[in-house]
């Protein structure tokens, strides 16, 4: 008989995490060991080893993120996969839990057997990323002079968050001409020449999230 895969669910919606129990626990190779409604809970379960593969959302309140917790989690010697399971698809997300060492990022409309498969990507040690984030990333490669780079959308989304420049840079640990060096090449690669514009701009293409 087959071990099957154990799975830690990590979410704060109570509903969600049921829900994702429900499909999860239908398949004949999964076992959903836990669920936890933080994302320190679940980088201290991941820790236990009992665990094949963590399926992460990104948004937990006011705690951690779970970029943040998916880098603390596969930063351990054998630690499990982290999945990606978010309503999240902006490029400031995707690029944020990919260099976090996520194994795969699924969106939460995917099909219960999308979904599955996916856990058994993970599981096997490839990449599992939804047909739209794939995409999203190739767009990416192929455009490279005009992508924003990672920092670059950190400091968009903060923008869009209405922080000033002051408030971005010790958020960032960055100087304020740092800020606005950023601001100048991410008005550039947009075609914009305001702050308002370039928040405008990156929302529409799905940059960062609103």
């Amino acid at each position: 008989m087959t071990t099957p895969i154990r799975l830690l669910l990590a979410d704060d919606h109570p509903v969600v995490r049921a829900g994702l129990r429900a499909v999860l626990d239908a398949e004949p190779d999964f076992h959903v060991v836990a669920d936890v409604a933080t994302a320190e809970r679940a980088v201290t379960l991941a820790a236990t080893g009992e665990f094949d593969v963590v399926l992460m959302d990104l948004q937990f309140g006011a705690g951690m993120h779970g970029s943040q917790a998916t880098a603390a989690i596969t930063a351990e010697a054998g630690a499990p996969r982290v999945l990606i399971l978010t309503t999240y698809d902006s490029d400031a997300d995707i690029l944020a839990a990919v260099e976090a060492g996520a194994a795969g990022y699924l969106l939460k409309d995917a099909p219960p057997e999308e979904l599955a498969a996916a856990v058994r990507t993970a599981a096997a040690g490839r990449s599992a990323l939804a047909p739209a984030v794939a995409h999203r990333l190739m767009d990416r490669m192929r455009t490279p002079a005009e992508a924003l780079t990672k920092r670059e959308l950190e400091v968009l989304q903060l923008v869009g968050e209405g922080l000033s420049n002051l408030q971005i840079s010790k958020k960032l640990f960055l100087s304020q001409a740092t800020v606005k060096s950023h601001l100048v090449h991410i008005y550039a690669k947009l075609g914009v020449d305001s702050r308002t514009s370039a928040v405008a701009a990156a929302t529409a293409r799905r940059l960062i999230r609103r």
